[in-house]
């Protein structure tokens, strides 16, 4: 019985790692050694931005709502302090939202807050 060699096997792992390295530079997307050493290198990357962005996202949340915070006479963690103490359960990602989009009911938050604490 002849001997089956993997070399359809290895082919299609080369060319999937050939296939995620396109539009690499230079023979990084050429040559298998290079490209599959880029390829693992993105991959890191892109896990480190996956939980870099969430982090990203709440401070700009935070810094939105600061500055809706102090156009209506207060600070962040006033504002923050005074949502948990009046029961209000909105998140940041929320009250960014209201803050940007609708500056009459984040006023309307803002006062509640103030007369609840």
């Amino acid at each position: 019985m002849a001997r089956v060699k993997g070399v359809m096997m290895t082919r299609k792992r080369r060319n999937k790692v050939i296939k995620s390295a396109k539009g690499y530079f230079g023979s990084k997307h050429k040559l298998f050694k290079t490209a599959k050493q880029a390829v693992m290198k993105s991959g890191q990357y892109a896990y480190v931005g996956r939980r870099l962005k969430k982090r990203d996202f709440r401070s700009l949340w935070i810094a939105r709502i600061n500055a809706a915070c102090r156009m209506n006479g207060t600070n962040y963690s006033t504002f923050m302090n005074g949502l948990k103490k009046a029961g209000i359960t909105l998140n940041r990602k929320m009250l960014a939202e209201i803050a940007v989009n609708d500056a009459a009911a984040f006023t309307a938050l803002v006062e509640k807050v103030s007369k609840a604490g």
